[in-house]
């Protein structure tokens, strides 16, 4: 089975929180299904470079939350229905804004700067989302080192 998933390292989200919600996203979009297995804690932790510990907190967290089932011997199953209903979706998306917002409020924040900050982030993930489909040249490699590289144009 080949998950698309991945951790950023430079995001301030937990690793085990980044998996969860990927694993989640999967499986509400019904592109995990009821009754299929999830790689073992020990392959998935290997494959992402992440401690067995992480990858199994995001299990338990999937599987508090109901939608994977955790068995010794059989692995960890997807248990819920693809649930692509809209509402469900909201809620979910207005949990984690609530608890974006009362961060925000806690930080002194104004409404007008979490508006700007969610569009700038918002942005940089369709950004690197289109990056990846496309397979762009990553920020590492020598055409970035060109002179006209740093001014926004690639040296060919």
């Amino acid at each position: 089975m080949s998950l698309r998933l991945h951790v950023d390292a430079s995001d301030p989200t937990p690793p085990f929180e980044q998996l969860r919600r990927q694993l989640d996203e999967l499986i509400t979009e019904g592109a995990l299904v009821d009754g299929q297995r999830l790689p073992s804690v020990r392959q998935l932790a290997a494959d992402l470079s992440l401690a067995a510990g992480t990858v199994a907190r995001a299990y338990a967290q999937l599987e508090k939350d109901g939608m994977v089932l955790s068995r010794r011997g059989a692995g960890t199953r997807v248990t819920a229905p693809p649930r692509a209903d809209g509402e469900v979706r909201e809620e979910r998306l207005m949990e984690l804004v609530q608890d974006v917002a009362r961060y925000a409020v806690d930080l002194g924040m104004s409404p007008t700067s979490l508006t700007a900050a969610i569009k700038r982030a918002m942005l940089e993930h369709q950004r690197q989302v289109t990056a990846q489909r496309f397979h762009t040249v990553e920020p590492h490699t020598a055409a970035t080192h060109h002179p006209l590289a740093t001014q926004g144009r690639a040296p060919w």
